[in-house]
C-alpha cells in the first residue's frame, strides 16, 4: 500500500478539516471503574491515535439507566466532564479531532449494573433475553458476558427524561471540548429499540408507524439541536443487525424513512454499521445502496473492513469515511502503517473489554513509523 491510498486523502467534514479518511470507530473499552469516569490510562489510549482522521469515543452513558457493559463511562456529572476534557486536551494537543458517542443501553443490560432497577425499554419485549449482549466484570477481575434481566415499559415522562438525557449529554460533550457528538442509534440499543416493530409496541407518539417510532430519534436530534449545530451531529445505524435482535420486521422501509429524515436535519454523517459483517454475512453493499438513495450527505461506514476494500469504497465514491474498530486496537499508529505500508498487527482478544495496560495501550507502535 503505497501513500496514495484514497483513505489518506483529506476531508472536509462541514469545516472540521480531517487530514485523512480514516475514522477510529467507537469501541467499547470498559476502563472508567470509579463513578464511570474517564481515566489517565483513557487518555493515553486516545493520544496514541490521535492521527486518526477522526476519533470516535467508545459508546457514553447519557443516563444511570444506560449499562450494557460494567465499568463505561458516562458524561453526565462534572467529574466526568471533566476526566473527558483531560483526553479532548491531550487529542487536541496531539493534532487529532474527537467527536463523542452518546449512549442509552435500554432493554440490553441487567439490574445487576442499574443498583437493582429493571432496564427500561419502550414495550417491554423480553422474551429474547438470552439474545441479549450484557458484560460485566467478576469479582476476580476477569470480564465476562451476564444474563439480561427483564425490562419494563417506559412511561412517557421517562421518554422524555431520557430525550433531554440525549440533549444534556450533548451539551456536556461540547462542554469537555469535543469536535461534535455520535448518537448511538444502532446495534440494538435504544434508539435502535424505538425503531423496530418488534421491539416497540408501543400506541402513543412513539410507537406504531414507521413514523411515530421514528419520533424518538427526531426527538432526541431536535433536542440536541438545540444545544449544537446539526452538522456537528453524527448517528450512528446499523439496519440489518441482528446483534441485540431487533427483529424489525420492514428494515428497507424503516431506514429509507430513518436516512431521509437524517438528510433533513442535516447531520454531519451517516455512520452505517455492516454489524453482521463480522459473523460472516455482509449487508455493506445493501446498506450503502439503501443509503445513498435517501441521504445525500456524508456517508461513512465500517464493520469489517480490510484497507484494501476501504480505499475502493472511497475511490468509487460509495462511502466518504470509513471507521476501523479491531485494527486500532492494534494499531494506535494505523494511519502511519498505511501510509509506508507496514503489515498491521493482530489484537488480542482478552484485553478489549476491562482490565489494566494490557491489550490497551501496550501495543506497539511499527518500527518503521514509531516517533522519536
Amino acid at each position: 500500500m503505497s501513500s496514495h491510498s484514497p483513505i489518506l486523502n483529506s476531508y472536509n467534514l462541514h469545516g472540521l478539516n480531517l487530514p485523512n479518511r480514516v475514522v477510529m470507530a467507537p469501541m467499547t473499552r470498559s476502563r472508567a471503574p470509579v463513578r464511570g469516569c474517564p481515566t489517565e490510562m483513557m487518555a493515553q489510549y486516545y493520544e496514541q491515535r490521535a492521527s486518526a482522521g477522526l476519533i470516535i469515543t467508545e459508546a457514553t452513558n447519557v443516563s444511570p439507566a444506560s449499562a450494557a457493559f460494567e465499568l463505561t463511562p458516562g458524561i453526565m456529572t462534572t467529574e466526568q466532564i471533566e476526566g473527558w476534557r483531560n483526553i479532548t486536551s491531550r487529542v487536541h494537543a496531539a493534532g487529532g479531532r474527537m467527536y463523542m458517542q452518546l449512549w442509552h443501553s435500554g432493554r440490553v443490560s441487567s439490574f445487576a449494573l442499574l443498583r437493582g432497577e429493571a432496564p427500561l425499554s419502550p414495550s417491554g419485549v423480553n422474551d429474547d433475553l438470552e439474545q441479549l449482549q450484557v458484560w460485566g466484570q467478576l469479582q476476580n477481575g476477569h470480564y465476562t458476558r451476564i444474563h439480561a434481566t427483564p425490562s419494563r415499559a417506559m412511561s412517557l415522562d421517562e421518554v422524555n427524561l431520557t430525550i433531554d438525557a440525549f440533549r444534556q449529554g450533548a451539551a456536556n460533550a461540547i462542554a469537555a471540548g469535543f469536535d461534535g457528538i455520535e448518537v448511538h442509534a444502532a446495534n440494538g440499543y435504544l434508539p435502535h429499540q424505538f425503531l423496530s416493530s418488534t421491539t416497540n409496541t408501543r400506541d402513543d407518539r412513539y410507537g406504531g408507524s414507521i413514523a411515530k417510532r421514528a419520533n424518538f430519534l427526531r426527538d432526541v436530534l431536535t433536542q440536541i439541536g438545540s444545544v449544537i449545530a446539526f452538522d456537528k451531529v453524527g448517528v450512528r445505524i446499523s439496519p440489518y443487525a441482528l446483534y441485540n435482535n431487533v427483529r424489525d420486521a420492514d428494515p428497507d422501509s424503516t431506514y429509507d424513512y430513518v436516512g431521509a429524515m437524517l438528510g433533513e436535519f442535516g447531520v454531519a454523517y451517516v455512520h452505517a454499521a455492516d454489524t453482521n459483517g463480522w459473523s460472516g454475512a455482509p449487508d455493506l453493499t445493501r446498506i450503502i445502496a439503501r443509503i445513498r438513495k435517501v441521504f445525500d450527505g456524508t456517508l461513512m461506514v465500517n464493520g469489517g473492513i480490510s484497507i484494501k476494500h476501504a480505499d475502493t469504497l472511497i475511490s468509487s465514491g460509495d462511502a466518504d469515511l470509513v471507521a476501523f474498530g479491531r485494527a486500532y486496537i492494534a494499531n494506535p499508529d494505523l494511519v502511519e502503517r498505511i501510509a509506508k505500508g507496514a503489515p498491521l498487527a493482530t489484537p488480542h482478544s482478552a484485553g478489549w473489554y476491562g482490565g489494566d495496560s494490557a491489550g490497551y495501550i501496550d501495543y506497539p507502535f511499527d518500527s518503521s513509523t514509531a516517533q522519536a
